[in-house]
């Protein structure tokens, strides 16, 4: 089975999606399964992991209500505030639905560069492992080495690398990015998302030669039974089409062993969340 692990839905509202500039114009509409759907059939994929969007109960709640109705959705990564004191009761509002398979905080857009270690986030993190959910660290190259110290605290929790903490693809840098990522990628219970690297590269000039480099640092580090093919969609489409962002990653893997190519292509996904088709 072929599985989307990174991809979003959303009903366009400019007061909750501010971060769509004039830039990203074309994302100012909605996004539901129906426009997924035919992408995905149309790239050879059979099913998805939709992810949150919006830092609220309500988005999570929605996601699930998507993927109760669409057989495609096979899970959801959601939102609660780990920050909060009811952090436990908040889970078990969501955790019984077996679409809920991880939660998201959107750690990139936290001003304080040590927020992983906050002791109210880290309470809310061992919450997680309670309840069988994974966690996904959306992060930029700064924040590794701090994400490092974060996941060395939780060696039982499983957690995933949204696109591979947005490297400078654009202006063509490697380090420190490579040096932190292999320090990080130690962590055996870490997984990696080959997601949103198009949008990380020049969106109107960039070539799969320009993001190449990059999974090859991924694969060096994580290997490939912890790497994971995702889209980003639909925010891939400022930089290309939903099958050209995944053919970046077909190209990538495409003289690897078949076993390899299934596995970053959806098995690891699979396995990583337990996923039932």
């Amino acid at each position: 089975m072929r599985i989307d692990t990174h991809q979003h839905f959303w009903q366009y509202r400019s007061d909750e999606y501010g971060w769509i500039d004039d830039s990203m114009a074309k994302l100012r509409r909605d996004f539901l399964p129906l426009h997924l759907q035919p992408e995905l059939e149309d790239a050879g994929f059979d099913a998805c992991v939709a992810v949150q969007a919006r830092q609220t109960l309500e988005e999570t709640r929605w996601l699930l209500e998507l993927a109760s109705s669409s057989p495609f959705i096979l899970g959801v990564i959601g939102w609660v505030d780990l920050q909060a004191a009811d952090v436990r009761a908040q889970l078990q509002q969501s955790a019984g639905n077996p679409k809920l398979v991880g939660v998201r905080h959107i750690v990139q857009s936290e001003p304080d560069e040590r927020f992983l270690m906050r002791p109210e986030f880290l309470r809310g993190i061992a919450a997680l492992e309670e309840f069988g959910l994974t966690y996904d660290i959306l992060i930029y190259p700064k924040h590794l080495p701090v994400a490092a110290e974060f996941v060395s605290g939780f060696p039982r929790q499983r957690f995933v690398l949204d696109h591979l903490a947005k490297p400078f693809i654009k202006n063509r840098e490697m380090e420190p990015w490579a040096s932190d990522l292999r320090r990080f990628a130690q962590f055996p219970n870490v997984y990696c998302k080959l997601s949103g690297l198009v949008t990380e590269a020049d969106w109107q000039e960039w070539q799969p030669g320009h993001i190449f480099p990059y999974l090859e640092v991924a694969m060096s580090c994580f290997g490939p039974e912890r790497m994971m093919i995702g889209s980003d969609w639909p925010v891939c489409t400022v930089a290309a089409s939903y099958s050209r962002t995944m053919k970046v990653i077909y190209e990538f893997i495409s003289g690897c062993p078949d076993e390899v190519r299934d596995g970053i292509l959806g098995e690891n996904a699979m396995r990583f969340w337990r996923l039932h088709a």
